[in-house]
């Protein structure tokens, strides 16, 4: 016999708990209603994205975790400046990148007046690699490491955008805030730098 128990109505929080499938417009305008609900599930759906793309760029856990933070602060207090709710995702990336260009520019001042230390923390590619990646791997992405640390911020942005997280030439130039020609020249740049190290590496 099948029983059946009964079971309280769910509190009015939870029952407006979006489904995974709700479309990010959708979260925008909930969210914009006041729904702290819908904030949640756009920050849990966009999180592993915008702290992806901001380790690539800096390298550095201690300010990967401030501009994840800074990101979605800003993007929450600023959602009503969204034209397109539906590339919510693209928004945040591209504000995670401006978020990085700062700091990169901050290190820059430092490293001038002599300032600037590494942090204990440092996480460079290699560093990021799975936990199954051979020896021959890690070594190559310690040589991609030492590569990218020779790039200029926006050369390496370009590249890790295009070449790392798999953005068309088209929507890494509008996260870098650049033109679709200076996009394809600095990531020409970058493959030419990083091809003459690892040939330097080999004739060495």
């Amino acid at each position: 016999m099948t029983s059946f128990v009964a079971r309280a109505p769910l509190p009015a929080e939870i029952a407006r708990l979006p489904r995974p499938s709700t479309p990010d417009a959708v979260l925008v305008a909930r969210a914009l209603g006041g729904d702290r609900w819908a904030e949640e599930a756009i920050y849990r759906r966009h999180v592993h994205r915008v702290t992806a793309v901001a380790a690539r760029l800096l390298r550095r856990s201690a300010d990967v975790d401030d501009v994840v933070q800074d990101t979605f602060v800003e993007a929450l207090r600023d959602l009503g400046k969204l034209r397109e709710p539906e590339r919510l995702g693209a928004w945040l990336v591209r504000i995670a990148v401006h978020r990085v260009h700062k700091i990169f520019r901050r290190r820059r001042l430092l490293r001038w007046i002599g300032l600037e230390r590494m942090d204990t923390n440092d996480e460079p590619l290699v560093a990021q690699a799975r936990s199954d990646a051979g020896h021959e791997a890690r070594a190559e992405l310690a040589l991609l490491d030492r590569a990218l640390d020779t790039l200029e911020w926006d050369t390496r942005t370009a590249w890790v955008l295009v070449v790392l997280e798999g953005y068309a030439l088209a929507e890494a130039a509008d996260l870098a805030g650049c033109s679709l020609a200076t996009i394809k020249r600095r990531v020409a740049r970058a493959e030419a730098a990083i091809a003459l190290r690892f040939e330097e590496a080999r004739d060495g």
